[in-house]
């Protein structure tokens, strides 16, 4: 049998129709139950995964509907900046504590006669900070205004990681402001 020329998908529905041996002193036995096994498994976590992905999207729709429908937002990325602010989303005052704990903020670099000068945040949730650099490298692929402000930015002599981050800044900006009415706690 030939199994170098299937696809992933192909080879894993092949794997799963191997017949069980009961001799498994075989190494080519053995070796099919081993991979029958692995298929069969991968076949119930793809279909559990789907299942719960389901109930994800429809509980992060209800939680924060409006970051959801922003340009670059999925589930994923909701739920995680959704899982960032924890219990108590009331804690962050401003848009510069919500990226602060996004960890994209900047921080003054300054040292002597040189001044202005900021370098990387290494605080925040890493979590969030994942969430904005996917929220980032969608809108670099696909949204207009972005490709147009890397490439402004780029003729400025910043390099791409310089750019993400102040791609990051302002997406934790525009993100604020989406989950700041979501998140507030009710008025008493």
């Amino acid at each position: 049998m030939q199994l170098r020329t299937l696809t992933s998908a192909q080879l894993v529905t092949t794997a799963a129709r191997l017949r069980r041996h009961d001799d498994l002193s075989d190494p080519l036995a053995a070796t099919k139950y081993a991979m029958r096994e692995i298929a069969l498994r991968h076949q119930f976590l793809t279909d559990q995964l789907k299942r719960l992905d389901k109930h994800l999207t429809a509980l992060v729709n209800a939680a924060a509907p409006t970051l959801v429908a922003r340009h670059g937002v999925g589930t994923d990325t909701a739920g995680a900046l959704g899982v960032a602010l924890g219990d108590n989303p009331g804690r962050l005052r401003n848009e510069g504590s919500f990226a602060h704990l996004c960890g994209v903020a900047p921080l003054p670099a300054s040292s002597g006669k040189t001044t202005g000068r900021h370098r990387l945040n290494r605080g925040g949730k890493r979590q969030a900070n994942n969430a904005l650099w996917r929220i980032v490298l969608v809108r670099m692929g696909t949204d207009q205004r972005t490709k147009d402000y890397v490439a402004r930015r780029t003729t400025q002599g910043l390099s791409k990681p310089e750019i993400m981050r102040c791609l990051k800044r302002y997406v934790a900006r525009e993100v604020y402001s989406a989950i700041a009415p979501e998140f507030s706690p009710a008025a008493p």
